[in-house]
């Protein structure tokens, strides 16, 4: 009698299976992190709406899928097949969670113009773990925590490569650095689904400053899975721009979890854009551990169809005189389901914390619905904390003025609505890709197009 597979043992066979590789990957060292971690992983097993974080989004569509591991398979990509092509810096391409050299533009590009100073280390996180392991083993896995996280957990057992990048003291990036997180379809003859887990690690130290973004794209209709871990650390008097662009094939699957640590009077800000995944989920935890730093979290989600999208979003205000900001909005039409869950938290002592946390969400259509949830958390009587959510549509004597004055009502639509979404996109410091990201959406809202690549 055929024995029933539970959802977690396609995992648990992938890390059994390749265990011994995978360890290869990295010093000895590395392997009871990973058995450790996949331990947690067996235990927890995958969340349920049973489970209070994830009450509002199922997981169930991923665990009755049997992904496959992926392969370092480029599929015939191109230097001009990538996104967001116009973006000057230094440029780091990974294919299916590994890194693509070829792919890649580290260091002095001459045609553009820029040089990525000779101290910043920009490369495979697998490769630094071979040639700079003390360094890397200080930071990796000390934030994300694992123990109680199960994709968490998955991408530390099972990670294989990602992005290693650190800007040491008092340097200075001018140029962004671009980490490019491509998936592809499985090889020839193999059309089973594909999952990749893809780790960055990120670290700044005192008085550096730099601009990076993550890009998350595959191609359009393809089922894949793509569970992403970053960790951010910020040292003291850092500042640090962090940009994510997620725009997976409106069938795949992306669960992402993002944890910044910061010191003394560090400065952090984050800015995520979510448009493609069938289901999406984006954890992210801003840790204020030194007094006078500041976080800064925005987001824009965009979803139709029956797309879902989740952000949980952290701001720990673990120390005294630290700053946040936080606005999230977010636009669903047809039958999309969005949830957003911010949490700002002030720890016993964090006296003198000022944080503001925003929600604001646009439905389009009477099937669209939003579940929103902001929380305070307070433990400090010298604070100043405010938080709020708004749930509406478009308003109708907005859209009979825009068609008084000759335009039609699908185009006062979009206008509108792009002009819900630009106090997000305004924010960014990067011309280049406010530019994009205006024409996607303007694309998306204006025209009612499907998303394509301009580059």
């Amino acid at each position: 009698m055929a024995t029933m597979l539970r959802d977690t043992d396609t995992y648990i066979m992938h890390f059994d299976r390749f265990g011994k590789e995978l360890a290869a990957q990295g010093p000895s060292s590395l392997l009871p992190l990973r058995r450790e971690a996949m331990a947690h992983f067996t235990e927890l097993g995958f969340p349920t709406t049973r489970h209070e974080e994830w009450r509002y989004t199922s997981v169930a569509p991923i665990t009755r899928i049997r992904f496959q591991p992926a392969v370092a398979d480029g599929n015939g990509l191109t230097q001009a097949h990538l996104p967001l092509g116009r973006i000057t810096g230094c440029r780091l391409v990974f294919v299916n969670g590994r890194y693509a050299s070829e792919l890649s533009t580290p260091g002095i590009h001459a045609e553009r113009g820029w040089t990525l100073p000779r101290a910043v280390k920009a490369g495979s996180l697998a490769a630094a773990l071979k040639t700079d392991f003390e360094r890397v083993e200080t930071h990796l896995a000390r934030y994300a925590a694992f123990h109680q996280h199960p994709f968490v957990a998955l991408n530390t057992a099972l990670m294989e490569d990602g992005a290693f990048l650190h800007i040491p003291r008092g340097v200075i990036v001018e140029e962004p650095i671009h980490l490019v997180f491509i998936a592809t379809r499985a090889p020839s003859g193999r059309g089973e689904p594909v999952v990749s887990h893809p780790r960055t690690l990120i670290v700044a130290e005192e008085n550096s400053l730099a601009t990076v973004i993550e890009t998350y794209a595959g191609p359009d209709g393809d089922v894949y899975f793509t569970n992403a871990v970053t960790e951010i650390v910020a040292g003291e008097n850092a500042v640090l721009d962090h940009y994510k662009v997620q725009q997976e094939s409106e069938a795949a699957f992306h669960i992402a979890t993002l944890h910044v640590q910061q010191a003394r009077s560090s400065t952090f800000s984050s800015h995520s854009i979510s448009l493609g995944g069938a289901l999406v989920r984006n954890d992210v935890r801003a840790v204020l551990d030194g007094p006078g730093s500041e976080s800064t979290l925005n987001g824009l989600y965009v979803a139709r169809g029956q797309q879902h999208v989740d952000n949980h979003t952290v701001i720990d205000h673990a120390k005294s005189h630290c700053n946040s900001h936080e606005l999230y909005k977010g636009i669903l039409d047809g039958r999309a389901t969005g949830v957003f869950n911010g949490k700002i938290f002030v720890r016993p002592g964090a006296q003198k914390t000022d944080a503001r946390q925003t929600n604001q969400n646009l439905l389009l259509s009477q099937d669209a619905v939003i579940d929103t949830k902001p929380q305070l958390e307070i433990f400090a009587d010298d604070v100043r904390c405010t938080h709020g959510a708004t749930v509406g549509q478009l308003d109708e004597d907005a859209i009979f003025y825009l068609r008084s004055r000759g335009i039609g009502v699908e185009e006062a639509r979009g206008l509108l609505t792009y002009a819900f979404a630009s106090d997000v996109l305004g924010q960014f410091k990067i011309e280049s890709l406010r530019t994009h990201l205006e024409e996607l959406l303007h694309a998306r809202l204006l025209r009612g197009e499907r998303v394509r690549e301009r580059r």
